[in-house]
């Protein structure tokens, strides 16, 4: 069985469209499966919305996405697992390619993102830069990142030290147990964070990681580009 885990707060104006889109693909390709959907600390209808979807749903008072994603993978039943975030769309191809690597030995592994959305060129060169970057580092972005459960387990599943970049820290943990594969086939999500903040506020934050390093991913006072949401 494939599980799907996908951690949502507050999230619905979105998980009914994501989930919609991701049975769609799962029955396309008659794949036995599941979705956990981990609302956590949800104000609003997340939880019904993920159940009307038909949906398992899990709900928890974390705000901490590492221990959210861990929650969902622990509730999960399949052998595969597949992280997705809850405005992610996914397709067939990418799918079915992510499957393929894991029939073929892998461990693990993520594919490419494209963010919906326009935007201005020096955008589009950045998101060219970090895709790149990405690839060529192993690293899987959260919004799809799939392995084994045997592989996540090894790995000691997403590190709970880190309020953010626990999808780099899991990329990491699992390509020491085996191959890890970033896929040529692209997932779609939003760009909202882009839009939500500034410029001054991204570069910001990049001056902060840069100053800080890892120390300001282990605690949430630093991370509201993940945990503030703008109206």
């Amino acid at each position: 069985m494939l599980s799907f885990v996908i951690p949502a707060h507050d999230e619905a104006a979105l998980i009914g469209d994501t989930l919609q889109c991701l049975h769609a693909c799962a029955q396309a390709m008659q794949l036995d499966y599941e979705v956990i959907v981990v609302a956590d600390a949800c104000e609003d209808a997340t939880a019904a919305i993920a159940r009307g979807h038909g949906a398992q749903v899990l709900e928890v008072q974390l705000r901490h996405i590492a221990a959210t994603r861990n929650a969902g993978a622990q509730a999960a039943q399949g052998e595969r697992l597949l992280f997705l975030d809850a405005d992610t769309s996914i397709n067939p191809r990418v799918v079915g390619a992510a499957l393929a690597a894991l029939d073929a030995g892998a461990v693990g592994g993520g594919a490419r993102v494209h963010l919906q959305g326009k935007r201005v060129w020096s955008e589009r060169v950045a998101q060219a830069f970090f895709g790149w970057f990405f690839r060529i580092s192993g690293i899987a972005p959260g919004c799809f990142l799939f392995c084994t459960r045997a592989a996540f387990v090894s790995a000691g599943g997403f590190d709970t030290r880190y309020y953010a970049g626990e999808d780099v820290a899991l990329s990491r943990a699992l390509a020491r147990c085996g191959r890890f594969v970033i896929l040529r086939q692209t997932v779609h999500t939003s760009d909202r964070k882009l839009r939500s903040f500034s410029k001054r506020e991204h570069l910001g934050l990049l001056l902060r990681f840069l100053w800080r390093g890892r120390r300001m991913l282990q605690t949430r006072d630093a991370l509201g580009f993940w945990y503030r949401r703008r109206r």
